[in-house]
């Protein structure tokens, strides 16, 4: 596995073809570019497959977020995560903060990531 950090060579067509084997939908490239170029953005490579990514969105100074960690089903429980979530510590100018689906706050915990707060949404529809 390669990992690459910050990787603004993530192009939007294969990130929307990684993305939709995780959350299928409707993704628009203009857009889905427009919000990669946004992030900084971790990447594990399986040869030439994105497997796995971390997107970091983050203003520099006070605050970070992960916008999302995903794998690839066929790659995961193999430590890419766990990996990727790693690289996001040592790389990230801030503390990060994130949400996190209940079925993965054990993985979270596991890689040393204190529960914090309790999130909220403000729900909008994808245009």
């Amino acid at each position: 596995m390669k990992y690459r950090i910050d990787g603004r060579e993530l192009d939007a067509k294969a990130f929307i073809a990684f993305v939709n084997q995780v959350w299928p939908g409707n993704y628009d490239e203009h857009k889905t570019t427009a919000a990669l170029s946004k992030t900084m953005n971790i990447t594990a490579y399986d040869g030439g497959k994105l497997a796995g990514c971390l997107r970091i969105l983050t203003d520099g100074y006070f605050f970070g977020t992960i916008t999302e960690l995903l794998v690839l089903p066929d790659y995961q429980k193999q430590g890419i995560g766990s990996r990727l979530l790693q690289l996001a510590r040592e790389n990230t100018p801030t503390m990060l903060y994130f949400g996190a689906q209940p079925d993965a706050e054990r993985f979270y915990e596991k890689n040393g990531c204190p529960k914090g707060f309790q999130s909220y949404t403000i729900p909008k529809k994808r245009r």
